[in-house]
């Protein structure tokens, strides 16, 4: 990390931006100056603002007042590309590619080098390979997207801004979705664009990532900046404190209460599929199991497969020791009582274009309905209950699911899962996306459900909240079971020994 260099002329301004979303302010009166050839990170809770004036400066989406400044000079966006004219580039949190393309063809996409209106695969392969070699990007220009993993599909995001020229790139929780060795390139790649001149705005969650990368550090809540300073004044307490106004250990885990000697609710016995094999394990009333990993190892493969989601090509699963059938769909496991929260509430938990009401009752129009009509009243209040007892910051339940921070969305997904009472609950990265405050909220939401005897199989990339919720600890690498472990015997160095395949210690 090096000082920040108050003397360095701004690339960007914003002077007093405000967004409006409806009836809610996203932004107000915000100020920020980015220094040219700086990386600068915004933090905050989910719904502070932080992504909201990192669209605004990428071209995403446009203020509803205020100035944005770039080289001193106004200017207004109305979409991505006029960012690009002046090279701004941004890198989203959901990644914009074309799985069924190739590296190439993505990362060119749009300014492709034509001669006599036909692409020049020759030149553009050229140009790939400098921009390779320049950045130190290990990647095959013909390999399709969709095969890559997350880190890599990253890589080529990035690559496209760099195609494009861009110097200043806007990157949305970059490492939400990347294991350890992805996220550690990822920094890496940073500062070797902060030392070829590139500035960077950094949103992240992560506050060591924040303060390990970061020149500057600006802290905002609810729309409204805090403060901007250095980050080498600043400490994860203290961002914390600045974020949420008061103090919160930022690792704030609570632990469950399994109920002993009760017979377990979710038994799964020898399970296989396309990308795991052979998996067994049980889940008892109060109960959380956590299923630890790198990327790909089928932890993700494992639990849509218990829900119904893909199919289990052996094995069985039972409830209560009653087996489903084996051409079981999730409507059947939501009528046993089986609740699944996916990994991308993007593309698996949401109807973005739907009200927060519709999104929470609409797996569930049983509970709404007689005899075939919907019951308006019924379904505004069901909606109304969980929104009140989650905690869902909106304003009521016509409100945009789109509109709302990625904490409360993962908060609608788990309103939906929890509407039914159901008694076990397959969490697929929970918190994933979202800051210490809603974290906090998520976990404490776990905690109720198991308290209350529900059981619950979590699988998370943040070793941590692994071994800070659950009751035991089951490892998978490359679709195998390396590790079960008690929550005694469950530690930092084992699990990743058995993720890694470097030791099998600790089985059993």
């Amino acid at each position: 990390m090096t000082e920040a260099n108050p003397s360095l002329a701004p690339i960007v301004e914003t002077v007093k931006i405000t967004k409006n979303y409806g009836a809610v302010r996203a932004l107000r009166d915000v100020s920020i100056s980015i220094g040219a050839g700086t990386v600068h990170a915004l933090v905050g809770e989910n719904g502070a603002g932080k992504s909201t004036i990192g669209k605004i400066i990428g071209g995403a989406t446009d203020a509803s007042a205020g100035r944005l400044l770039v080289d001193g000079a106004e200017v207004r966006f109305t979409r991505p590309r006029d960012a690009l004219a002046v090279g701004i580039a941004i890198v989203h949190q959901e990644l914009a590619l074309l799985p069924s393309r190739s590296v190439i063809d993505n990362v060119f996409l749009g300014i492709e080098t034509r001669k006599r209106c036909v692409v020049a695969s020759g030149e553009q392969r050229r140009t790939f390979a400098e921009l390779a070699q320049r950045w130190s990007f290990d990647i095959d220009p013909d390999t399709i997207v969709g095969r890559m993993s997350t880190g890599d599909q990253q890589k080529v995001e990035i690559l496209r801004a760099l195609a494009r020229d861009a110097r200043l790139i806007v990157m949305d929780e970059p490492t939400a979705r990347l294991t350890a060795p992805e996220t550690e390139r990822f920094h890496e790649i940073v500062r070797a664009l902060r030392a070829q001149g590139k500035t960077i705005i950094l949103v992240s969650h992560f506050l060591g990532e924040v303060l390990e990368l970061a020149d500057t550090v600006t802290v905002m809540r609810d729309g409204e900046v805090i403060r901007t300073s250095a980050a080498s004044a600043e400490t994860p307490d203290s961002l914390v404190r600045a974020m949420l106004g008061a103090d919160l250990d930022p690792n704030f885990i609570p632990a469950t209460e399994r109920r002993p000697g009760e017979p377990p609710i979710l038994q799964v016995r020898g399970l296989s599929g396309p990308r795991f094999q052979d998996v067994s394990l049980s889940v008892h009333p109060g109960e959380v199991v956590g299923i630890a990993g790198m990327v790909g190892s089928g932890r993700s493969e494992l639990l849509r497969t218990i829900f119904g989601r893909e199919r289990a090509t052996g094995g069985e699963v039972l409830l209560d020791g009653r087996p489903f059938a084996r051409t079981r769909r999730p409507r059947h496991a939501l009528a046993r009582g089986v609740a699944m929260l996916p990994e991308s509430r993007k593309d698996e938990g949401l109807l973005l274009k739907r009200s927060v009401g519709e999104n929470i009752v609409l797996p569930h129009l049983k509970m709404v309905s007689r005899r075939g009509i919907l019951s308006a009243k019924r379904a505004e209040r069901l909606a109304r209950d969980m929104i009140e007892r989650l905690a869902i910051k909106c304003p009521g339940t016509g409100a945009g699911v789109n509109a709302l921070s990625g904490g409360n969305q993962q908060k609608v997904v788990l309103a939906k899962c929890l509407l039914d009472k159901p008694r076990v609950l397959l969490l697929d990265e929970p918190t994933r996306g979202v800051d210490v405050g809603a974290k906090r909220a998520i976990y404490d939401l776990i905690r109720e459900f198991a308290r209350a005897g529900g059981a619950i199989v979590l699988v998370s990339s943040e070793l941590e909240e692994v071994l800070g919720l659950a009751d035991s600890v089951l490892v998978m690498r490359r679709g195998q079971l390396t590790a079960a472990l008690s929550r005694e015997q469950a530690t930092e160095e084992r699990v990743l020994a058995a993720a890694f395949g470097t030791s099998r210690a600790g089985q059993g």
